[in-house]
């Protein structure tokens, strides 16, 4: 099959182009300013949004489906053709191994809770990233290479509940929006930010919150001048209407006030973090998207998705991963580090995963294929107790045997800790209601 470059440079295996996302209808969300995110965010504002809770979340997506063999549920006892080609080594659970690439993560595991036993039963990409970003399954079948968009994401209903301080958007996608990221009925003013450009650059910039090149700062100043003796000019007497130019004013006086802004600034310059900082995460570009994930926490940004391409590895899959899984373990584990030695882990939730794990054989190609009867999922922060795995698979990982939970179980999990009922009912623009998560019960060994 002919395999097509998409969203950050990665395929799947049925080779979907950003293209076929744009055309599915998703251009709206991923496209647009900061500013038109600034107004959009203003309206949801005037409909009321409940208080701030301490709680927030960096979600890290690895898209593709992340083999769990090869990470948080070796089986070192099975025949080769399942166990694979790697060694394991000893956490600091005991009993536990992981396998050997996740080195840095294995010392750390008085912080982590690894859940070994969500499964499903949407095996495809379209499905199965539904399912594990919004909690609820797709309603009709759908296409392996599907963008889909039955329900909102957790992203999108936490910028919705929560908001965020200081005008910053409260939903962020760093690197590219996933499929099912977006907000579906609840409209585009709670889609993430998506922040495409790689940190790891030294130009790095993000869009929309720097002066544009050949501006500077007092010809940006003079042209809001020129904007204000314009204001001054009546220009609607309806007062029930409103003036729809005053309220655009205000929207661009907000995207002006974040590009003037040393608070806004200094959120987005990663550039101020000291050199070893940077070289604990890694001088690449899953690295230094984790530690400007981090430095948005900080901001008061509420959810944060750091979208990780090129996980679907149907072909030389320890070939990829002996290349893909040293520098993200290291850069997970120096984010849930960082976020502790700033006192921020007990109220950021760090959480990584993909739609489903891969297949207990190898298959002839030297890969694994998908596999939604288990995955692994990596949770730490937002006072989730440390130093435990939730659940089993059977002794060759075929499927979740013990504890068997569902993706709705991790999505009210996440949502607990968010403050925002995953028993919530929402309803569409036409008064239709819909669950929240239709089984709102969080897995209570994460609940702290």
């Amino acid at each position: 099959m002919k395999k097509t470059a998409y969203l950050d440079g990665h395929v799947n295996c049925e080779g979907v182009s950003r293209r076929s996302c744009l055309q599915l209808g998703l251009g709206a969300f991923i496209g647009g300013g900061l500013v038109n995110a600034l107004r959009l965010r203003a309206l949801a504002a005037s409909e009321g949004e409940p208080a701030v809770k301490p709680a927030r979340c960096i979600l890290v997506w690895l898209d593709g489906g992340p083999t769990h063999y090869e990470t948080f549920d070796p089986k070192p006892d099975a025949p080769r053709e399942i166990r694979g080609e790697y060694e394991t080594i000893p956490t600091g659970i005991a009993g536990v191994r992981f396998s050997k690439h996740m080195k840095h993560l294995a010392r750390i595991t008085d912080k982590l809770a690894i859940i070994r036993s969500i499964r499903h039963d949407h095996g495809n990409h379209g499905a199965g990233n539904h399912y594990m970003m919004t909690g609820a399954p797709t309603r009709i079948p759908v296409s392996c290479g599907a963008f889909v968009s039955f329900h909102p994401s957790l992203g999108s209903v936490t910028a919705r509940e929560r908001g965020a301080p200081r005008g910053l958007p409260a939903y962020f996608s760093l690197g590219s929006m996933s499929r099912s990221g977006g907000p579906n009925f609840l409209g585009a003013r709670y889609a993430p930010f998506v922040v495409k450009s790689d940190p790891n650059q030294p130009a790095f910039r993000v869009r929309d919150v720097a002066l544009p090149k050949g501006l500077d700062g007092s010809r940006f100043s003079s042209r809001q001048e020129i904007r204000r003796e314009v204001d001054r000019f009546l220009r609607i007497q309806d007062e029930t209407a409103g003036d729809p130019v005053a309220a655009y004013d205000e929207y661009f006086l907000q995207g002006h006030n974040l590009v003037t802004s040393a608070q806004a600034q200094e959120a987005f310059d990663i550039h101020r973090e000291s050199p070893s900082t940077r070289d604990r995460y890694g001088r690449d570009s899953f690295g230094q998207r984790a530690l400007l994930s981090r430095r948005l926490i900080e901001a008061g940004v509420p959810f944060v998705t750091i979208y990780d391409g090129g996980w679907d590895h149907h072909t030389n899959i320890f070939k990829s991963l002996d290349s893909k899984l040293p520098p993200r373990d290291r850069a997970l584990a120096a984010l849930i580090q960082d976020l502790d030695q700033r006192g921020l882990l007990d109220s950021t939730m760090v959480i990584c995963l993909g739609e489903f794990g891969r297949t207990p054989k190898i298959n002839d190609r030297g890969g694994r294929d998908h596999w939604s009867n288990a995955m692994s999922v990596l949770f730490a922060g937002g006072n989730t107790p440390g130093g435990q795995v939730v659940g089993a698979t059977d002794r060759k990982g075929y499927s979740a045997s013990r504890r068997i939970l569902s993706p709705e179980n991790f999505a009210s999990t996440i949502y607990r800790k968010l403050g925002i009922d995953p028993g919530k009912i929402l309803y569409t623009p036409e008064g239709r209601p819909v669950p929240l998560v239709s089984d709102p019960s969080p897995i209570r060994e994460l609940m702290g």
